[in-house]
Order: C-alpha cells, then sequence, then structure tokens
C-alpha cells in the first residue's frame, strides 16, 4: 500500500450514459458501473469513490429524500464515497445558459435540484466534498454569433446558479470542455469565470478536454502551441501546459485524470471534444502522472491540495472495452501513480 492517502481516487459514473443510447450503443447500467469500480485492485489499492450524473437512467434528480438515501445506501454498499456530481442542466429539462428566460431559467432550476440531491448526499456522510459540476449547455458555433452579449448571459446564468448553490453550501464547477460555448478556450474559459464572480465558482479541469485548449480547437486565435507544433516536441508540450495550467490553476476545483491522443470524437448526440484514451494507449500524447502535476502543483512545486479527491473519466469508450475489468486495473494503476507523485498523507 502506498503511504499517501490523499488526494483521494474516484471514478465516474457517467461514462456509462455519455455518448451512449440511441445511435450508439447500449447505456451500460448504473449498478454495473460500480461493480467494475469496486472490483478494481492495484498492490492493495483500491478506488476510494466515484462521481455521480444526476441524470436518467443512472438516477433521477427529480427522486424523493427516501430515493436519494437508496442512493447512499447502494453506493456505500460497494466500500465507496460520493465525490462531484453532475447537474443534468441540458434540455429538455434544463436548457441553455445563453438562451431565453425561460431555458436559463431552467438551467438555474435543475443546478438547485442536483444541489438539492448533493446537500442530502453530504448530511447521509456518503459525500464529503461540495462540487457540482456545470457547463454552458451550448455549442461554440452558436456563442460566437455574439461573443460579448452570450458571454453575458451565460455569465449571469452562472451568477443565478451560484447564489442558489450557495444556499445549498456548494460550490459550482465550469467544464472545460471545447464543446461547450463560452468554455470552449481557456482564455473565453476564464473571461466567463471572471465574469460570473463569485466565491463559490471554479474550474473542472480535465486532462483530455484541456490538451486541446493548447491546440485551439474551436478559437485558433488561443491556441498555446505554435501552428507547427510537433508532438515529438516535449519540452514544447511541457511549455504549454505551464502557460495553461498557470493560468486555470488557480480557478480549479475539481480534477479529472484522463489521456488523450490529440484528436476530437464524439459519440451518439455527444459533440466531438477531447477523446478520452485508455490509460495505456500507446497513442497517448500525455504523460499522465507527471503531467497532472502542472495541475496538482503550484509553480514552487508545492501541493497546492485544492482537491481533496481527483476522478478518472472515460466517456466514450466502446462497451466491449468498458466491461473488461482490466481497463479498469489499468485506470486505477494510473490513478495510483498520480496519488504516489503528488499526493499526501491526512489523517482525517
Amino acid at each position: 500500500m502506498q503511504e499517501n492517502n490523499y488526494p483521494k481516487l474516484h471514478n465516474a459514473s457517467w461514462p456509462g450514459i455519455v455518448g451512449k443510447g440511441e445511435g450508439s450503443e447500449p447505456v451500460i447500467p448504473f449498478d454495473t458501473m460500480l461493480q467494475m469500480t469496486a472490483a478494481a485492485e492495484v498492490d492493495g489499492n483500491k478506488f476510494d469513490g466515484i462521481d455521480i450524473g444526476l441524470f436518467n437512467p443512472h438516477f433521477d434528480v427529480n427522486s424523493s429524500d427516501e430515493g436519494i438515501k437508496k442512493l447512499a445506501d447502494k453506493v456505500a454498499s460497494y466500500n465507496l464515497e460520493i465525490g462531484s456530481i453532475v447537474a443534468p442542466i441540458w434540455p429538455p429539462d434544463g436548457g441553455s445558459a445563453m438562451g431565453s428566460e425561460a431555458e436559463r431559467k431552467s438551467f438555474v432550476e435543475q443546478v438547485r435540484k442536483a444541489c438539492h440531491v448533493a446537500r442530502q448526499l453530504r448530511e447521509l456522510g456518503i459525500r464529503h466534498g461540495n462540487v457540482v459540476r456545470i457547463d454552458s449547455a451550448t455549442n461554440p458555433e452558436s456563442w460566437s454569433k455574439d461573443p460579448a452579449g452570450n458571454t453575458r448571459l451565460i455569465a449571469q446564468t452562472f451568477r443565478e446558479a451560484c447564489d442558489v448553490a450557495a444556499d445549498y453550501g456548494e460550490r459550482l464547477a465550469a467544464e472545460g470542455e471545447i464543446c461547450w460555448g463560452g468554455m470552449h478556450s481557456w482564455k473565453t474559459m476564464i473571461e466567463t469565470l471572471e465574469a460570473v464572480d463569485r466565491p463559490n465558482i471554479g474550474f473542472q479541469a480535465d486532462m483530455a478536454h484541456t490538451l486541446l485548449y493548447l491546440l485551439g480547437y474551436n478559437e485558433p486565435e488561443d491556441r498555446i502551441l505554435p501552428a507547427d507544433f510537433k508532438w515529438e516536441d516535449r519540452p514544447a508540450l511541457e511549455e504549454g501546459l505551464k502557460t495553461l495550467t498557470r493560468a486555470l490553476r488557480p480557478w480549479t476545483i475539481d480534477f479529472h485524470v484522463a489521456q488523450n491522443d490529440g484528436t476530437v470524437h464524439g459519440t451518439g448526440s455527444h459533440d466531438k471534444t477531447g477523446r478520452h484514451c485508455l490509460a495505456t494507449d500507446p497513442n497517448g500524447r500525455l504523460n499522465i502522472a507527471k503531467d497532472a502535476g502542472y495541475w496538482l502543483r503550484n509553480e514552487d512545486g508545492s501541493l497546492t491540495k485544492a482537491v481533496r479527491h481527483i476522478c478518472w473519466d472515460g466517456c466514450m469508450f466502446p462497451n466491449e472495452v468498458m466491461m473488461k475489468q482490466q481497463t479498469w486495473n489499468d485506470i486505477l494503476a494510473a490513478m495510483v501513480e498520480v496519488r504516489r507523485q503528488h499526493g499526501w498523507h491526512d489523517a482525517k
């Protein structure tokens, strides 16, 4: 067993849903995701918990308090805890954060529902953090029709959502992913966060998605790496990661460990975004453990300790891959190495 016990190591439930369903492969049931997570083991290390998306068919955000307790009891039965949760802010139940007044009202209402579930899970003792993940529920093309005006609308919606979340003791983490308008480049992400101007707004960094911030996907003017960049140039990549994390690390309150091969990918109804690759993928462009350190350590090399758990996000893997236990063992091994290099011991 490794000495470090923080950050806690979590898997995610939503890869069983995202990119699945109509037009793609069948959804993987929530119970199956729990079973695969709980069964993973590497040198005596196991996953400590799971991050959960509050959307059907895994879980209905409209569930009663009794339903929320059943969720907590089910996760606890696998000796897991619950970490960050994802609010189901997309249409048809939610709406675009820069849409009509009705759409934006629906967005905020979905955040309220998610925060109710989140607080209940904390009070039940199954969840120790207080992060709820959101995005803008719109695409870069729509945003680009009026960048300034749409950013103001997104910020206003996020601000209202933050005020609601604060009433429940929750923080909101805006997902850094190139498929979300107003969040699709590192500069637009910072502009949006600054415009929200609330103490409980932060950034959710995912190594697979933020890698494409470096290349300026969907916002070429904001690329950090030069146009003639070659993946073989590791020193240039590291300098790019330093620039990116220097800007976004102060905002980061939620962190996903992941791998990317430098391409975009989408399945089902999910827009193309940074491709999640297996931890062992030979085409992966990241040194997972080392590059996680750019997010988890300050400029002087000290640990930020800004996140007390880290999560693996493996969206849009084929079901055949996700149903192999070795897949999750390999992922856990990568997570263990991240904690070995950038973790700490805490008796709490």
